[in-house]
């Protein structure tokens, strides 16, 4: 029985510039015996799962061996100015490249000169070899070869070619420094690209880490002269507990409950709704949102990693460490596609020089726009790229979607179960009918809001606040009783009763109603409760309706009532008065042979949503961290079902799409190459205009629009 605790490492690298670096790491790390371990070069995070905390820094030794730097501490954003080493290194390639290029234009004598030429590509193959030669030599030391193996191999088969004519002094047909600087320059440009687009995908994190970087106003009482004195800190050196005060235009620095004051507060960042939320004394607020208008006092109930933001946030990083299928079949054709392309490029050379008898420099350079033109270096952008950005939009949205595998299982569902209460229906109680008998109406609301407003049910609530009476009795005495109703009598001795058939069972047959009031042992009214459907319930069925996925209510509440539901709704079938045990085996059923969500509040629908193929949670933000369901729609809005599911199928197809450019474009060139059709520096750029389109293919992932 294996009873080891697995700790989650997590550590800062300096020096990763492209998915190469991070491969390298990871597969260094994999080779040690680390587990689980993610690689993110844009933000530089290294993650992994230990079950001994004392190998940490043999992994920081790995990681050190491979030449990138592992911080102690993360720099703050403004210590990073200036150009970034890869730039360095492009601009510097770029400009003593140029002249080479340009001597294939123009006839000028001393850009044709050998030892010109040897000079300018020297310090360009330097940093070839420093940069694509040191990858390579990384990924042969951690037991695979990446594609920084193929430019490496190309650009020194060129400039080797070429420094033998120009040693033997063998003519101009040796010469070929501009192929080997140009490859170089061109792929350093490709990678600089990379980089500064990659950290675009990351934006929606970026925005809400910021969120969470603001000043607070804590309150101090001083007792000495009765007033509070304001402190400007930190927000994260606030502690659960203590006040903060909070002006219109400022962001909330904490979770917290209003304690005194009004206003509205934008929460688009956390609902994804853009009109204003007004709150009163009572009501909880959310650290990065902002109040518009008004002016509060906050009681700190969850600071720094505790809050709704900090979670949200750990979640989408979490998230992009989990894969879709098809990266895993990414990786695995990368890992025999290099080795494959080595074997073609040889052949290349060997069967035009040997068989076909073409000179050995165009034999040669036949074999080297193969290894260029074959180089898929955008295949290690295509999925992750796609992912980052689906995650980040979703969030910003108000869905917090656990992995990136779920963009490959949401499309393919093919039935959607939805729980009843705080799903479909809001969990907001109206009144939807109302009887008086022997008395007025008015005068029997009057009795019913008196008697209601003393408790707390959630019916009351709901009887008070629709009926709205302002003028109520004062009674003398009160009494509730949990499960029947609540009782009081009034200064001149006359008693009301207000609760379920029990009280009423000795005076009516009729117990289809949810209220029964009494006046001195004498029914005088009933009220019918039902709970709201949602308005964007319907919306939602028709949706899912019109791409053939079948709909499915399921609930504990009474056959009745879920019938109704259904057919205001067109929900094909209804599975009523289910216990949560009931429901968890009937998702079981249904999965044996259907792809089933079920959507639920992630609270006595757990068990269910955790054995679905995909589980949705209707949660509140306060209830983030909701660990059964795969997918979070935050503030109950059933709306963004709808737009998680288009989210995933965009980026799913975002994916595929980056696949075919980042794959198939390159492999359906290598003929092309083969035959000669393509030299090495058009190989180059057209290898380094595939990876641009799979950034701002993903990118576009940002504005794409919903279904």
């Amino acid at each position: 029985m294996n009873n080891k605790t697995y700790k989650t490492v997590t550590l800062k690298v300096e020096g990763m510039t492209c998915t190469n670096c991070a491969l390298s790491v990871r597969k260094q790390l994999e080779k040690s015996g680390f587990k689980n371990v993610d690689v993110d070069f844009a933000t530089g995070d290294v993650r992994f799962e230990t079950d001994d905390e004392s190998l940490v820094p043999d992994a920081k030794s790995n990681i050190k061996s491979l030449g990138y730097k592992v911080a102690d501490r993360v720099k703050p954003e403004e210590a990073k100015k200036g150009l970034l080493l890869i730039e360095k290194k492009f601009w510097f390639s770029f400009v003593l490249t140029v002249p080479l290029v340009v001597a294939m234009f123009l006839p000028l004598g001393f850009l044709h000169d050998d030892i010109f030429q040897l000079v300018l590509t020297i310090p360009v193959y330097t940093i070839g070899v420093w940069h694509f030669g040191g990858s390579a030599f990384r990924s042969l030391r951690a037991g695979y070869t990446n594609m920084d193996v193929l430019i490496f191999l190309g650009t020194t088969a060129a400039f080797v070619y070429s420094l033998t004519g120009t040693i033997y002094q063998m003519g101009h047909q040796y010469m070929f420094y501009e192929t080997s600087a140009s490859i170089i320059t061109i792929v350093l440009l490709g990678n600089m690209l990379e980089q500064r687009s990659v950290k675009k995908t990351t934006g929606a994190i970026d925005e809400l880490a910021r969120m969470q970087k603001n000043i607070a106003k804590r309150l101090i009482d001083d007792t000495k002269n009765i007033q509070e004195k304001i402190e400007e800190v930190d927000a994260e050196s606030i502690q659960p507990g203590e006040a903060v005060l909070v002006n219109t235009g400022d962001s909330v620095p904490v979770d917290g409950e209003i304690y005194w004051g009004h206003g509205s507060i934008d929460e688009s960042m956390i609902s994804g709704e853009s009109l204003p939320v007004d709150k009163q004394e009572g009501d909880k607020v959310i650290g990065g949102t902002v109040l518009v208008a008004g002016n509060i006092k906050v009681r700190a109930t969850a600071t720094g990693q505790d809050t709704v933001l900090s979670q949200i946030i750990e979640l989408v990083k979490n998230a992009r460490r989990d894969k879709p299928k098809m990266q895993n079949l990414a990786d695995k054709i990368s890992s025999i596609f290099v080795p494959l392309v080595v074997g073609i490029a040889i052949l290349t050379v060997i069967g035009w020089f040997f068989v076909a008898g073409l000179e050995f420099k165009d034999s040669l350079m036949r074999g080297v726009a193969v290894l260029v033109i074959a180089c898929p270096c955008a295949l290690g952008l295509a999925i992750p790229t796609a992912v980052v950005v689906g995650l980040g939009r979703a969030a910003k949205t108000g869905i917090l979607i656990k992995g990136g595998s779920t963009f490959d299982k949401f499309p393919a569902i093919d039935k959607i179960i939805f729980d009843k209460t705080g799903t479909l229906t809001s969990g907001k109680f109206i009144i939807k009918r109302f009887e008086s008998f022997g008395e007025s109406r008015e005068k029997v609301e009057k009795i019913v809001c008196s008697l209601e407003k003393h408790s707390s049910h959630p019916i009351a609530k709901a009887i008070v606040s629709r009926l709205n009476v302002k003028d109520t009795i004062n009674f003398v005495e009160v009494d509730e009783e949990k499960g029947l109703g609540i009782k009081a009598v009034d200064a001149d001795g006359n008693t009301y009763i207000a609760g379920s058939y029990k009280i009423a069972s000795h005076l009516t047959d009729d117990n289809t109603h949810n209220v029964y009031v009494l006046m001195n042992d004498k029914l005088i009214g009933w009220l019918d409760i039902e709970d709201e459907i949602k308005p964007e319930a319907k919306g939602t069925i028709d949706f899912f309706k019109r791409r053939n996925i079948e709909t499915i209510l399921l609930s504990g509440d009474r056959a009745s009532r879920c019938n109704e539901i259904a057919a205001r709704l067109g929900i094909e079938k209804v599975y009523s008065e289910k216990m949560p045990q009931e429901k968890y085996q009937l998702i079981e059923e249904l999965s044996a042979k259907h792809k089933v969500v079920m959507v639920g509040d992630g609270i006595n629908d757990a068990p269910a949503l955790s054995k679905a193929f995909l589980g949705v949670s209707m949660s509140d933000a306060t209830q983030v961290a909701v660990k059964s369901a795969e997918v979070i729609l935050l503030k109950g809005n059933l709306k963004l079902l709808k737009n998680a599911f288009s989210m995933s199928r965009i980026t799913l197809r975002t994916i595929k799409e980056n696949l075919f450019w980042a794959f198939f474009y390159n492999v359906m060139a290598i003929p092309l190459a083969i035959i000669g059709m393509l030299s090495p520096m058009i190989a180059a750029f057209a290898m380094v205009v595939s990876d641009i389109i799979v950034v701002l293919n993903s990118i576009r992932l940002k504005r794409r629009k919903l279904a």
